[in-house]
C-alpha cells in the first residue's frame, strides 16, 4: 500500500507584496516565480523529491524521504536568498489527495496565505524511517502517443497546446476524482502522476476516458518505491517499453495476471 508524504509549499503574503508600494514588472514576478521552482526543485530533488508548479505562488512537492530537519533548510535557504519567504504543510496518507488535504489543513490553519504576519510556519507530519517501506511512492509517467506527428509538425505552437491541455485537464480531474490521485503537466506532452495503489486495469480506464473525451490518446509507466526518483526512474523505463512494445501501460515489473492491451 502506498504511503505519499505530500508538502505544500505555499509563498508568504505574496499576492500584497506584488503591488507594494507599487505593482511589480510582470516579468520580474515570472523570473522571480521561475527561479523559485528551479531552486525548490533542486533542494527537493537532491532529496529524491520531487516538486510540481502549480500556480507557482502555491507548489507541491512529494516528499517521502525528507525530514522535519530538511523541511526547515529549505525555508532558511530560501528566506536567506529571496525578498519572500515560504510556508510548508506536510501531510501523510495512502491517497495523495488526502495527504495533501492535510498539508493545506496545517498552513491554512495558521493563518491566511495572505496574513503579513503569517511567515514560514512549517505544519504537518512526516514519515519517519520506521514506518517507510518499498511499496510507499507510486509514480505514472503519461506520455502522448505520437504527440510530434499529430500536432507539434502539424498545428501551430497555440493549438498543439490546447490539444495537450486537453488531455493534461481531463486526465487530472478523472485521476483526482475516481483514484485520489494527483497529476501535474511537466512539459512538452509528458505529465505525472502520485497516485495510490493503482492497477493495470485503472490505468487503462483512465487512457481509454481520456481518448473518449479529449480525443487524446495516451500510454503510461508506473513505477513504485520508497522515494519519489526511485519510482519516477523506474516510471520513466517503464515509459521506454511502452514506446518499443507498442503497449499502452507497463510497470517497472508488470503485474501478474494482467495482460497488456497493444495498440
Amino acid at each position: 500500500m502506498t504511503n505519499s508524504q505530500l508538502t505544500l509549499v505555499q509563498i508568504d503574503n505574496y499576492g500584497p507584496w506584488t503591488v507594494t508600494p507599487d505593482p511589480r514588472r510582470e516579468m520580474d514576478l515570472q523570473t522571480l516565480q521561475s527561479r523559485l521552482f528551479a531552486d525548490l526543485a533542486q533542494f527537493v530533488g537532491s532529496r529524491d523529491g520531487y516538486v510540481f508548479f502549480t500556480r507557482f505562488d502555491n507548489m507541491v512537492a512529494i516528499t517521502n524521504g525528507l525530514d522535519e530537519s530538511g523541511h526547515e533548510l529549505l525555508q532558511e535557504s530560501i528566506g536567506n536568498r529571496y525578498p519572500v519567504t515560504i510556508s510548508l504543510g506536510t501531510g501523510i496518507d495512502a491517497s495523495p489527495v488526502e495527504a495533501l488535504e492535510s498539508a493545506t489543513d496545517g498552513l491554512q490553519r495558521a493563518g491566511s496565505a495572505q496574513d503579513g504576519n503569517r511567515r514560514e510556519v512549517l505544519a504537518g507530519n512526516f514519515l519517519s524511517d520506521a514506518d517507510r517501506t518499498v511499496e510507499d511512492v507510486q509514480i505514472a509517467h503519461f506520455d502522448v502517443n505520437d504527440a510530434t506527428g499529430k500536432y507539434t509538425d502539424r498545428l501551430n505552437e497555440f493549438d498543439s497546446f490546447i490539444q495537450i491541455e486537453q488531455g493534461y485537464a481531463t486526465l487530472m480531474r478523472y485521476l483526482r476524482e475516481e483514484y485520489g490521485a494527483l497529476s501535474f503537466f511537466v512539459g512538452g506532452d509528458n505529465i505525472i502522476s502520485i497516485c495510490p495503489s493503482m492497477t493495470a486495469e485503472d490505468y487503462r480506464d483512465a487512457i481509454d476516458h481520456v481518448e473518449s473525451e479529449a480525443g487524446v490518446e495516451l500510454k503510461v509507466g508506473v513505477g513504485v518505491a520508497s522515494t519519489p526518483h526511485e519510482a519516477g526512474m523506474d516510471a520513466k523505463h517503464a515509459l521506454e517499453r511502452c514506446r518499443h512494445d507498442g503497449t499502452d501501460v507497463e510497470f517497472e515489473q508488470p503485474l501478474e495476471d494482467v495482460e497488456l492491451t497493444t495498440d
